[in-house]
Order: structure tokens, then sequence, then C-alpha cells
């Protein structure tokens, strides 16, 4: 399936992504059913609900994770600092084909299951020293349809950007993405079953257990 990407010639959906480091991939195909994907991955993965801290106080985060990937791939986020689960077998047949379609390898997994509306992830960029200068993030989603916003790091007159991730859309971000954007999942109030969304990953320097 050929991506999506910037200019004024190409469907509406594209001309939503922030900028030429980003590739949109509707409907990707990643050798499995998208409904097969949501039933299967929501039943037997080991789903986890984390405490972060804001402005001084403990929440829960605002959905269930997971962080998968080779043994050596120990990552830091939101505080908390994470020990991969080994590859489950349909995850690995997923990021088999979303390195074809990236041109990128991938050596770990964070899975996020957004239960409904009120499930939600803030404004934050994949950043982290473990990822590198110019890192390769794919993101999968499966399940409800839910918009993206971005928001550009420094340059505070660009409008918010929002793209709508539906059901087996594959978002890669490369190059500065993650230098001049944040984005995040905001809560919505129109009515949302379940979504799961991964992304794939370089650990290039695992953090010190």
């Amino acid at each position: 399936m050929s991506p999506a990407t910037g200019g004024s010639a190409l469907p509406e959906a594209a001309r939503q992504l922030p900028s030429d480091d980003f590739l949109l991939f509707r409907r990707a195909d990643c050798g499995a059913l998208p409904g097969d994907v949501v039933a299967r991955l929501t039943a037997e993965i080991s789903w986890r609900q984390e405490r972060i801290m804001l402005f001084g106080k403990t929440h829960m985060q605002p959905r269930l994770i997971c962080w998968m990937g080779d043994p050596e791939c120990t990552y830091r986020y939101s505080g908390t600092q994470h020990v991969p689960q080994p590859w489950y077998p349909l995850v690995s047949g997923l990021r088999a084909s979303v390195e074809a379609l990236a041109g990128a390898k991938f050596n770990s997994v964070l899975l996020n299951l957004y239960r409904d509306g009120q499930d939600s992830m803030g404004f934050h960029a994949d950043d982290e020293p473990e990822l590198g200068a110019h890192p390769v993030i794919a993101s999968l989603s499966f399940g409800a349809a839910r918009a993206m916003h971005f928001r550009h790091r420094r340059d505070r007159a660009l409008p918010t950007q929002k793209l709508v991730l539906e059901d087996g859309d594959l978002l890669v971000m490369r190059g500065n993405s993650q230098q001049d954007w944040k984005h995040a999942i905001p809560k919505t109030r129109t009515a949302s079953g379940p979504r799961i969304n991964l992304t794939f990953r370089l650990i290039r320097s695992p953090s010190p257990i």
C-alpha cells in the first residue's frame, strides 16, 4: 500500500500531516485482520495501569500499557523504568510488516490500550535519550478511530493539527518529527470503543536497571 504524504495534490487526510517527516499508511497491510488483533491483544496481553506524577500529585495513567521487546531493551517512560515482556507472536509478526513499510528496524514496542473515549495520552514527544537523536517511531492503530493532535514545540503561532487514525492505520514519524512536534490523544465525548496502539521503536542505548 502506498503512503499518504504531504502535498496539495493528495487526499485530505494526507494534508493533515504536520510535515514531510511523517508518513501515513491507511489500512496498512500487516498480515492480520484488525478485528482479530484487537480481540486477541485485549484478552491475551498482560496489561498494566501505571502511576504517574503530575504537578506533585500521583495519578493513575488514563490507559493500560505493556512494554515489549528484546531482553536488553529497558526503557524509562513517564518516570518509570520498564523491563520488556517477551515478544508475543502476533506482535512479532506485526513488527515484521511494519519494518517493511517503514524501512526501519525495531527492537521494542509500547502497547497502549484505550478502553474508551475517556482514556487518553497527553502531549509529549518520543525523544528519550535511549532512542537517539532522530528516531523512527512507527505507530500502528487498531480498533476505534481516535484523533491524534500535533503541536509544534517552538512555533506557537502554528495551529494545533489533527489527524484521525482509523482501524489498521500506520503513522511513521521520522527525521525531526520528535524534535519539532509533540503529539497527543485527547479524551473524546464521542462514543468510542477500545483502541489499541502499538508504537514500535529502536532502543539504541538501553537504560541501566
